[in-house]
C-alpha cells in the first residue's frame, strides 16, 4: 500500500535535495524534528553514544545538532529498533538524516571555502587527480632522467631515480597543507558545537579510547556491545567494525613506518634502502596489508548495505576514498616487492602518484569524519564527566 505524503515526510524527501547544495538549515530543521520525537519515545536511549547525549541537551541548537550528527557512527540499530521508522508517516531515519548533515558540515568547515563542493564530486576528483599525479611523476621521472637510470637496478635505491630533497620537500608541503586545513576544520567546528570548551586529561583520554577501539561501532541496546552493528543488514554482525579497524590501524602503521624513516634518515643519518626485516618496513607491510583488506571490505559492505539507511549522494565520496586508500596500499606493496627489479622506477612514480591524489584529496574527501567525529567523541566525554 503506498505510504500517504504528509509535510513530515515532504521534509524527508526535501533532505535530500538539500545535501546536492548548502541548504543547512533544511538539515538542520529536519535532524531537530527528529530529535524532538526520539527525545520524548526514548526507547533507543542506551543504543549508542548519540541518545544519552541527546538527553544531556536542553534544546536542539543548529551546534548541538552538528555534535550529534557526528557522534552518530552509523551502527543502524536505532532505524531497525524504531516503530517510527518508514513507512511510518513520521518517518524516523536517524542514520540517514546524520549522515547528510555530517556532509554538509564537512563542506561548512572547509578552507578554502570556494573549495566546499569538492566534496559532492569528491568520487570524480579521486579519479582525476589519481590519474593526474601519476601521469605527471611518470612525466617528471621520464624528462629528467635517462632510461639506464629509470629502468637500472638500483637495489632498492628510490632516491636514485627521484632525490630525497625533492621528494620530501615537494609531498611534505602538500601533507602540511592538507593538516593545516584539517586542523583549522577541526577549530571551526569546535568553536561552534563545543564554545568555551575546557579539556581535561580525563575527557582527552577518554576520547581517545572511545576513537581507537571504535566504541560506538560495537552497536548497542539490549544485546550491549557484544554482537556489533547492525551493518550491513538488521543482523548483528563485528564485521564493519572489524574492516573498519583494519582500515584505521594499517594507515597509523604506514603513517608511522613513514615517521620512523624520517627519524632514520635525519635524525640517525641512516638511509633508505632499509632492510626487509627493519622496523619501517615491518611497520609498512602490516599497515599495507590492512589497507588492501579493510578498503576493500568496506566497500563490499557498502554495496550490499541496505539501501534505506545510505545516502546515495555520498557512494561516490566514501567508495573513492576507500578505493584511493586500497590503491595506496597496492602500488606500495608492489613497490617493496619489485624495488629491487628494473621495474623499480615506473612502480615509484606509480605509487607516489596515489600519494599525491590521498594528500590533496585529505581536506575535501571522506577522510575529514576523522577529524570531526573526535571533536564530538571530546564533547561527548566532557559531558559524562561533567
Amino acid at each position: 500500500m503506498p505510504q500517504t505524503e504528509t509535510p513530515l515526510t515532504k521534509m524527508a524527501a526535501a533532505s535530500d535535495e538539500a545535501l546536492q547544495g548548502d541548504q543547512l538549515p533544511d538539515l538542520h530543521d529536519e535532524a531537530r524534528r527528529l530529535m524532538t520525537i526520539c527525545n520524548a519515545c526514548r526507547y533507543c536511549e542506551g543504543f549508542c553514544g548519540v541518545f544519552p547525549a541527546m538527553m544531556r541537551q536542553n534544546t536542539f541548537a543548529d551546534g548541538d545538532l552538528d555534535y550529534l550528527a557526528n557522534l552518530c557512527h552509523g551502527c543502524n540499530g536505532c532505524y531497525y529498533a524504531c516503530q517510527y521508522a518508514p513507512p511510518h508517516e513520521f518517518a524516523v531515519n536517524i542514520p540517514q538524516a546524520f549522515a547528510r548533515l555530517r556532509a554538509a558540515t564537512y563542506r561548512r568547515y572547509t578552507w578554502p571555502g570556494f573549495l566546499a563542493g569538492l566534496f559532492q564530486k569528491n568520487g570524480t576528483l579521486v579519479s582525476v587527480l589519481m590519474a593526474a599525479g601519476i601521469g605527471l611523476l611518470l612525466l617528471l621521472v621520464h624528462l629528467f632522467n635517462p632510461p639506464e637510470v629509470i629502468h637500472g637496478l638500483h637495489a632498492g635505491n628510490f632516491y636514485a631515480v627521484i632525490p630525497h630533497n625533492v621528494m620530501a620537500y615537494s609531498f611534505g608541503g602538500v601533507f602540511l597543507y592538507a593538516v593545516g586545513v584539517l586542523l583549522f576544520g577541526f577549530w571551526r567546528f569546535r568553536r561552534d558545537t563545543a564554545p568555551k570548551a575546557d579539556e581535561t586529561a580525563l575527557s582527552v583520554a577518554g576520547a581517545t579510547h572511545d576513537a581507537l577501539v571504535m566504541k560506538y561501532m560495537g552497536g548497542g541496546g539490549v544485546r550491549g556491545q557484544m554482537d556489533g552493528c547492525n551493518y550491513p543488514s538488521e543482523s548483528f554482525s563485528q564485521v564493519r567494525r572489524v574492516f573498519h579497524q583494519m582500515t584505521f590501524w594499517g594507515f597509523l602503521l604506514c603513517f608511522a613506518a613513514t615517521s620512523l624513516a624520517t627519524v632514520y634518515h635525519y635524525v640517525f643519518g641512516w638511509e633508505a634502502p632499509y632492510d626487509y626485516t627493519s622496523l619501517p618496513v615491518l611497520l609498512g607491510t602490516v599497515g599495507g596489508i590492512g589497507l588492501l583488506i579493510g578498503p576493500l571490505g568496506l566497500i563490499y559492505l557498502k554495496r550490499i548495505a541496505n539501501p534505506n539507511v545510505l545516502v546515495e549522494a555520498q557512494r561516490g565520496m566514501d567508495t573513492g576514498f576507500l578505493a584511493l586508500l586500497f590503491l595506496v596500499s597496492l602500488t606500495g606493496l608492489a613497490l617493496l616487492g619489485w624495488r629491487e627489479t628494473s621495474a623499480m622506477g615506473t612502480l615509484l612514480a606509480i605509487h607516489l602518484g596515489t600519494v599525491l591524489a590521498l594528500f590533496l584529496t585529505m581536506p575535501y574527501g571522506k577522510f575529514v569524519h576523522a577529524i570531526y567525529r573526535y571533536a564530538a567523541l571530546l564533547r561527548n566525554r566532557r559531558e559524562q564527566k561533567r
